[in-house]
């Protein structure tokens, strides 16, 4: 049986593990979506039961497209997870949004191009609804826990998702400002709906880094100056999750963990066994388990 888990943290740029576990286990999973970024580290902080991934890899060898979000967000529910907190690098398309702050998103846009975005397909067809694409209860629990830090701390704003690697041209950055988005990353899509597929609360812990390229005073948006910020702000990021995990209640009161029970649109009949046992994890309390004859 997995472990009850507080919280699962998603380490981003700069933040590649979390200090003061205690008793930990190190899980070298394997999922049905493949292996996850890195291996899993579940432990003890502040008394609770947590689990952390290094999205990128150790050592970050992974670019935002190459992330194996399913594999992730898949091995994070089978080892117990009902929570995740994502720590993100982000760069700003708002003046009143500056490096060094936090930004607590509540909406997303997507701007990718060769994500898989769900678990599902392949005989199993869901369409789970999304219009409100963060917790808000856990998005406002970690505003209040990031706040106790001393850190300054924006809850609200739409965050766009690139492709990547790279960063974006002028023009594009003066687009996403025109339609209005606050933040732009490169990691939060598909992750965010990949989570809902799998019921679990999600928010994001998105650190401002750099202007993007859109504002005339500022110097271009450069690795060293995003590390740079990142290494001043990964002291808050950890003093904010102690602070988040002795607050969150044991369970969730929101409505994440039954995202499917409307969703799942196949008839049972008609889902392939093969796919069935593949999504167990995720729909086993929606379908029958197939029969063993296949």
């Amino acid at each position: 049986m997995p472990e009850k888990l507080t919280l699962a943290i998603l380490g981003g740029s700069g933040l590649y593990s979390m200090t003061g576990l205690t008793e930990t286990t190190e899980y070298k999973l394997e999922t049905p979506f493949g292996k996850p970024s890195a291996p899993i580290v579940v432990g003890t902080l502040e008394g609770k039961r947590v689990a952390f991934l290094a999205r990128h890899g150790i050592g970050h060898h992974l670019m935002p497209t190459e992330v194996p979000y399913r594999a992730n967000i898949f091995a994070l529910k089978a080892l117990g997870a009902e929570r995740i907190v994502s720590i993100n690098a982000c760069g700003s398309l708002r003046e009143d949004y500056a490096p060094g702050e936090i930004v607590i998103p509540d909406q997303l846009f997507d701007n990718t191009k060769g994500r898989t975005l769900t678990f599902f397909g392949k005989g199993l067809v869901a369409h789970v609804g999304v219009a409100e694409p963060f917790c808000s209860d856990l998005s406002a629990a970690l505003e209040t826990a990031a706040t106790g830090t001393g850190a300054k701390v924006h809850l609200g704003g739409a965050l766009i998702v690139i492709e990547g690697p790279r960063f974006s041209t002028k023009a594009e950055s003066n687009i996403y400002r025109s339609w209005g988005m606050s933040i732009v990353g490169m990691t939060t899509v598909p992750e965010a709906f990949l989570a809902r597929e799998a019921e679990m609360c999600y928010s994001v812990m998105a650190h401002v880094t750099d202007y993007d390229v859109w504002h005339v005073n500022e110097a271009p948006v450069t690795v060293e100056m995003v590390i740079k910020t990142l290494n001043k702000n990964t002291q808050a990021a950890q003093a904010a999750i102690r602070k988040l995990v002795t607050s969150l209640p044991e369970e969730s009161v929101c409505v994440c963990g039954s995202a499917l029970a409307s969703a799942i649109i196949t008839h049972p009949s008609a889902i392939p066994p093969a796919t069935r046992r593949k999504l167990d994890l995720l729909v086993k309390k929606y379908i029958a388990a197939p029969s063993k004859i296949s």
